[in-house]
């Protein structure tokens, strides 16, 4: 998992600040494509705005519900599919289907996970499907494997901008509105899932053109999760806020997942990481990149409209992980 240092703070802090200062309407949206491959994923572009986060009806650390702005950004219209995340935790899937070896880019080196010893997609699906159960490190490094390939910076978002992103200019409980008896219209959940993921992009979208905001798996964000974060901001618009990680445990997902009840999927709730989503890892100390006890967990990323120097994206993509207990 990733822990952001104290002494790391000052330049990781100002990767955000470098969102975009200025209107978004010149964004458009996008094809991010694997140069030499087939493979591809869709950037959505979201506009800067204000909206109210949390909700006054849910869980106490959605409340109380305040004022928000967030600069602008594009978010990928669904969540990262095996497809391309094998690519990158298995090196040799690259030259197999014709892509030239990083070491021979010019580029500074990508660190890969450490292979699984069990079979991730849980058998549940591989091509079309999410990929899940890495750590938010794990999802970083994806993050710093895509900006190599491509040459843009891919980051995971905060958690106001997931919430910004899912909420689609809405003020109800979903995206869609205050009834989940259209839900499976949406989302993908206990009572329609099967038990398991299901291929992306296959429901409605949202308002902003992005797929399984609700349900499917949920999805990592930057923040650490506190539970009284809320109460701690002052009347007033909040600008792109962030809780940096002090601590391996808890960290904010958001969305929900296949394995959960419609409540568990509001656009305002809150999911802390838990140690034991690495119950059945028998390493000492635990892995770093996976979450054997947790196929729910996804990944959805975010860039920002203008590009970080690239010291700062050197600051976000080489944080050093703690090691797990």
């Amino acid at each position: 998992m990733m822990h952001f240092r104290h002494n790391q703070l000052s330049i990781v802090l100002s990767i955000l600040a470098c969102l975009a200062t200025g209107s978004a309407s010149a964004q458009a949206h996008y094809q991010e494509k694997l140069t030499g491959t087939p493979l591809h994923f869709e950037m959505k572009s979201i506009s800067a705005g204000t909206y109210q986060r949390g909700s006054a009806k849910g869980n106490p650390d959605e409340r109380p519900v305040h004022a928000v702005y967030v600069d602008a950004f594009w978010m990928s219209a669904t969540e990262v599919t095996w497809d391309i995340y094998e690519l990158f935790v298995f090196e040799e899937l690259e030259s197999r289907i014709g892509l030239d070896p990083l070491a021979d880019s010019g580029l500074d080196g990508v660190t890969r996970p450490t292979k699984p010893y069990l079979d991730m997609t849980f058998g549940m699906g591989k091509s079309g499907y999410p990929a899940v159960g890495m750590t938010q490190y794990n999802a970083i490094q994806f993050c710093k494997w895509l900006y190599l390939r491509t040459g843009n910076f891919y980051r995971l978002p905060t958690e106001a901008e997931w919430e910004y992103a899912c909420k689609a200019g809405s003020t109800t409980d979903y995206h869609f509105g205050n009834s989940p008896a259209v839900l499976a219209d949406y989302a993908w959940y206990e009572a329609n899932s099967n038990g398991k993921t299901q291929p992306v992009g296959k429901k409605k979208p949202n308002a902003f053109g992005l797929y399984d905001m609700h349900g499917n798996v949920s999805e990592w964000t930057i923040d650490e999760y506190v539970a009284d974060v809320y109460s701690t901001y002052k009347e007033g618009l909040i600008e792109n806020p962030v809780v940096y990680a002090q601590e391996l445990y808890p960290l904010v997902l958001k969305g929900g997942s296949f394995r959960d009840l419609p409540e568990d999927l509001r656009s305002a709730t809150r999911i802390p990481s838990q140690p034991a989503w690495k119950a059945k890892d028998p390493q000492i100390p635990k892995s770093n990149w996976w979450f054997p006890d947790a196929p729910f967990v996804g990944v959805r990323l975010v860039r920002p409209l203008v590009t970080p120097s690239q010291e700062e994206i050197d600051a976000y993509y080489n944080q050093t992980p703690i090691e797990d207990y």
